[in-house]
């Protein structure tokens, strides 16, 4: 498994947010510019990123975009998911009934068991950690 290079860029801009004063906001073009991240491609990543409700946007002089929550309570798994969507390591540890050996393959344990252990890592890691 391997996440997008979107997914890589959102985490890359969260963790730039994550890092400004609480309730400082950053232009996107600012972003962009430090994380290295196409502008055009930015900001398809900002509007996913609001739409979750990951962060905030505004526009004007005094716009820009900053997290809607604390860094502490945005989890890595979140940013991952709003962009690349649950994360599955084979097609049959959300729906099982999708493989013909689903009742008769001694892999279907390991594949879920690590995909849980993934996500609960994802899912425990907050931007606050990479902040400190």
């Amino acid at each position: 498994m391997q996440i997008t290079r979107q997914a890589d860029y959102a985490v890359r801009a969260m963790l730039y947010l994550a890092r400004l004063e609480p309730n400082q906001r950053a232009a996107t073009s600012q972003i962009a510019q430090i994380q290295k991240i196409p502008a055009s491609f930015l900001a398809k990543i900002i509007s996913q990123l609001s739409i979750a409700g990951l962060i905030h946007t505004s526009r004007g002089a005094r716009g820009g975009v900053l997290l809607s929550r604390p860094a502490s309570a945005i989890s890595l798994l979140e940013v991952v998911e709003a962009i690349d969507g649950p994360i599955t390591l084979n097609e049959c540890t959300l729906a099982p009934d999708t493989c013909e050996f689903s009742g008769d393959c001694p892999m279907h344990k390991i594949w879920v068991e690590t995909q849980d252990d993934l996500v609960q890592k994802l899912r425990s890691t907050t931007f606050a950690s990479f902040v400190a």
